[in-house]
């Protein structure tokens, strides 16, 4: 896979960290960024885009950030594979470190189509939720992939 692929996706790793969860940010809130969770127990997936950790409300936030084709965005099961693929993580952390835990899935199209309920699953991630941000940045990396492309 080429690098210029992943481009879209960190840019809005970097927004869902910098714009929506940095001003909610205390000595309380954990973020963990693009690090493998060590576990207990041997968890295939163990390594989601985005860990935030509430200490403050014992809570748990696994966010996984996808760049996909607009027909993908629209399916219903995309939203469910992200949900299952992480479920036995969030179990063993919910496990280990006594707090509620919770996958989101955060699935753009690469021309910022969203589905129904990505709202929904934004409005659970603390702090400004910038839809729209996280839209035109999906935008903007894919006219970067296809101007690198194209020229």
């Amino acid at each position: 896979m080429p690098l210029f692929n992943i481009y879209p996706k960190n840019e809005i790793i970097i927004i869902i960290i910098i714009i929506i969860i940095k001003p909610v940010e205390t000595g309380q809130v954990t973020i963990l960024w693009n690090q493998q969770s060590r576990t207990d127990r041997t968890v295939p997936n163990n390594k989601p885009d985005i860990i935030i950790r509430d200490n403050e409300k014992g809570t748990c936030m696994l966010i996984d950030v996808a760049i996909s084709g607009e027909i993908n965005v629209i399916k219903k099961e995309a939203e469910a594979e992200k949900i299952l693929k992480y479920n036995d993580l969030a179990i063993e952390i919910q496990r280990m470190w006594n707090v509620k835990t919770k996958v989101i899935p955060v699935i753009i199209g690469a021309t910022g189509t969203i589905s129904r309920p990505f709202r929904k699953y934004v409005s659970n991630v603390p702090g400004k939720n910038e839809v729209t941000e996280l839209q035109k940045t999906a935008i903007l990396g894919t006219a970067h992939i296809l101007r690198k492309v194209l020229m």
